[in-house]
């Protein structure tokens, strides 16, 4: 089937009542110009909406995509840092909105970002920045950012990304831990709740999947500390007889 037919009952699906995710003509349209194969693959997989598992990273479905560009809701001509670029999708959709020059996005996942810069060259978004960077620290480089969307979840809004804002930015994130909710971060630290979703939590330093070896990371270090703590020690131990 033509791709660009699947696009169309791809969006229409997410227009229609029963799931409402998509609100705006422009999130709408450009979800229906940018060509999901060419960053999932199979063209029947790529437009059915389900999450997807691509080099050791979660795809998100077109359905949860669409939440949270429309709680971002950019402006033609926005700054828009993207923090966990994937294999690009959403960040495609952004640049076909607010123009890719617009647009830049850092991915913790060095393999990752080769694919977006890939993926995004081919569907012809090849002006959109990709770097490999911790997300935490964002992309000082080019602040301040109109939008910040983070595509992981936090129990609160990284530090870094917050001062990277413009005045009048806004920061979209699933916040929470085992209970998460797609949220709107204003500059000014206020804070909008939209509703549930499930993200994998975001990743630090050492943690990626992609590495030989697993390095020990800062939540390691907490978790071994706390351990040796409650540990005891030689003096408290029953099996020695110190008489």
């Amino acid at each position: 089937m033509d791709p660009a037919v699947l696009r169309d009952d791809m969006v229409d699906s997410l227009v229609h009542p029963s799931k409402g995710c998509v609100h705006s003509d422009h999130v709408a349209g450009a979800m229906r110009t940018v060509p999901r194969d060419s960053f999932v693959g199979d063209e029947q997989t790529a437009y059915a909406d389900r999450t997807q598992e691509r080099l050791g990273t979660r795809v998100l479905a077109p359905s949860t995509a669409a939440r949270l560009l429309e709680a971002l809701n950019p402006d033609e001509d926005d700054s828009v840092l993207v923090v966990g670029a994937g294999v690009g999708y959403t960040t495609a959709v952004l640049a076909e909105i607010v123009g890719g020059r617009n647009v830049h996005a850092i991915d913790i996942n060095r393999q990752l970002v080769y694919e977006a810069r890939k993926n995004l060259a081919d569907a012809g978004y090849g002006e959109v920045l990709v770097d490999c960077r911790d997300g935490a620290d964002g992309l000082p480089e080019y602040a301040p950012y109109d939008r910040i969307l983070l595509e992981a979840a936090a129990v609160r809004p990284p530090a870094a990304l917050e001062e990277q804002l413009a005045d009048d930015g806004q920061l979209v994130m699933p916040l929470g831990t085992a209970t998460q909710s797609i949220s709107v971060v204003e500059s000014d630290g206020e804070v909008e709740q939209l509703g549930g979703c499930a993200f994998n939590p975001m990743l630090v330093e050492g943690e990626q999947a992609n590495t030989l070896e697993r390095n020990r990371t800062h939540r390691e270090d907490r978790e071994f500390a706390e351990r040796d703590a409650q540990r005891r020690k030689g003096w408290e131990l029953d099996w020695i007889d110190w008489d």
